[in-house]
């Protein structure tokens, strides 16, 4: 595993950026590159995704809600809507996805 790609979806909640730090700053550790999929499942599917780095989570723990922004995706609920994202996370080169959020979060994975 040499990529992770992180996302937050569904509603946002506090501690959402703290998880995203500890991923971030865990994969640096272990020489791991991470990808931060922005809005959730439909940033997936519009392959809206970016490098995170040490910078990148640096002073978030602060702030409320999401640096990814997180949304829900009717789209995703979809089979074109699936293959799309799983091409995109394929296409980014992703071996591993950390979900942060809640029951509907775990539904999509």
């Amino acid at each position: 595993m040499k990529t992770i790609g992180v996302f937050t979806s569904g509603g946002d909640s506090p501690g959402m950026n703290a998880c995203i730090r500890a991923v971030v700053r865990s994969a640096i550790f272990h020489k791991k590159k991470v990808i931060g999929i922005m809005r959730g499942y439909d940033g997936m599917i519009q392959n809206n995704m970016a490098e995170l780095n040490s910078r990148s989570v640096s002073n978030i723990i602060h702030r409320g809600g999401t640096i990814l922004k997180t949304a829900r995706s009717k789209d995703f609920m979809t089979d074109r809507g699936m293959k799309t994202a799983y091409e995109n996370v394929k296409k980014n080169r992703i071996d591993a996805l950390v979900a942060i959020g809640g029951d509907g979060t775990l539904g999509g994975c």
